[in-house]
């Protein structure tokens, strides 16, 4: 599998409310009195359905939403963080490109968290309550991997300092291609793991940097942060929120004999001395596959956001050169990032919406997969743009003051980045 290069180069319907009149002296008919929110009739179905997949013992969310006791106990924060927008995780906006299982709430569901917790959080009866859902109880989410990497033991991260991107290179002895359906991405420590990569090696380059590395531990950390090499293809990432997913039937990624997958590992520091040994679950095809999953990245290597610039705009675009299946995108910029939204115009001038991201957070890197499919044919056009605060109103804003940022690995460097997974042809 080759790494995919991108050259860098209504109307409105208003509704009027008309007061109806009462004859006078009539009686106005008397509304039902309102039920009360409750635990076990409206509140544990929401929380079941959107928030106990991380917020349960072993998962990476910090506290449990598992049955009453605990819902109870963080009513305030739930309804705090719902009403915000914070929870659950997930920052496209809505009507701009549509997506599989949107992880969001309707203003329904947020008004009865809010009721709830203001009613004092009762719990109503309790034989309506329905059943926590039944999770894998493998330690991996889609069940036992067909082949399980990582490094052979763990590594040691110190207290202070700046973040690192550590490179841990696979053992691969295939000795024919292996087609991966899914990666499921186990750091051992999720205190200090804020996103991992899996790029592919053809050339060696990986293998070569760690055997220079005298550090004295496995990997190596690449220079400025990153990789040290060109990478030939990658597996995609993990970031807090993501779920691995299987790709569609007959589509897998294509890893060669001789290719190694590199994982990097993006180490955030607590204030000591901590230890993690990340690893990765790979699950194959077991079907024949007819076509090959490739990743596109859309880089601008060339942002330079002066200091206390507000509003800095970024953009790039190309033309599609061949047929092309879009399955998802996903977004990446770092502290400074504030909007991204990516769209297709095509050769007719039909413009198609593909994602919008309007309040940027560096700690919810999430992958969209659309709802279906997407189709492009040669000829079209696909923009993506940024916007991006350098100011002294930015509250994550890593320099005070406000310095000029420009490309790079660090987080205190900024990104221009979309990931698209696509297939060649219709």
């Amino acid at each position: 599998m080759k790494l995919a290069h991108v050259a860098l180069g209504a109307a409105a319907l208003t509704v009027f409310s008309i007061a109806a009149t009462s004859p006078q002296g009539a009686k106005k008919s008397a509304s039902p009195p309102k039920r009360a929110v409750t635990y076990a009739e409206d509140v544990a179905s929401i929380l079941n359905e959107k928030c106990v997949s991380c917020h349960r013992p072993g998962e990476v969310a910090p506290f449990s939403l598992v049955g009453y006791e605990n819902a109870k106990k963080w009513s305030g924060m739930t309804s705090s963080v719902t009403k915000h927008g914070i929870m659950p995780p997930w920052k496209a906006v809505e009507g701009y490109g549509e997506f599989k299982d949107p992880n969001t709430l309707t203003k329904e569901q947020i008004q009865a968290i809010a009721d709830w917790h203001e009613a004092g959080a009762p719990r109503g009866d309790a034989k309506k309550e329905p059943e926590t859902p039944k999770f894998n109880n493998s330690e991996w989410g889609l069940g036992t991997p067909d082949m399980v990497l990582g490094a052979s033991k763990p590594y040691k991260l110190d207290a202070e300092g700046e973040d690192v991107y550590r490179n841990f290179v696979m053992k691969s002895d295939w000795k024919e291609p292996i087609w991966i359906k899914a990666m499921e991405v186990k750091p051992s420590n999720r205190r200090i793991v804020h996103h991992v990569i899996a790029f592919l090696d053809d050339k060696g380059g990986a293998r070569r940097l760690e055997a220079a590395n005298k550090d004295g531990q496995e990997g190596y950390t690449g220079p400025a942060g990153g990789t040290g090499f060109m990478p030939s293809g990658s597996l995609g990432g993990w970031a807090p929120g993501t779920n691995a997913q299987m790709s569609p039937k007959g589509i897998a990624f294509k890893v060669d004999p001789g290719e190694e997958i590199v994982l990097q590992v993006h180490y955030h520091k607590t204030g000591k001395v901590e230890e993690d040994l990340t690893k990765i679950g790979l699950y194959t095809a077991k079907e024949p596959i007819e076509k090959e999953m490739d990743l596109n990245w859309v880089f601008n290597f060339g942002i330079n956001i002066p200091a206390g610039e507000k509003e800095y705009k970024s953009r790039r675009e190309f033309t599609w050169k061949n047929d092309v299946t879009m399955y998802g995108a996903m977004p990446h910029m770092h502290l400074l990032g504030r909007k991204m939204k990516s769209w297709l115009e095509y050769a007719d001038g039909t413009v198609k919406p593909l994602i919008q991201v309007d309040d940027w957070d560096f700690n919810w890197q999430l992958t969209y997969v659309f709802k279906e499919p997407i189709k492009i044919p040669a000829g079209t056009k696909q923009i993506v743009e940024a916007v991006y605060d350098n100011s002294s109103e930015n509250l994550r804003n890593p320099n005070s003051p406000p310095k000029r940022v420009t490309f790079g690995e660090k987080t205190t460097d900024e990104m221009f980045l979309m990931i698209f997974p696509y297939t060649l042809g219709k």
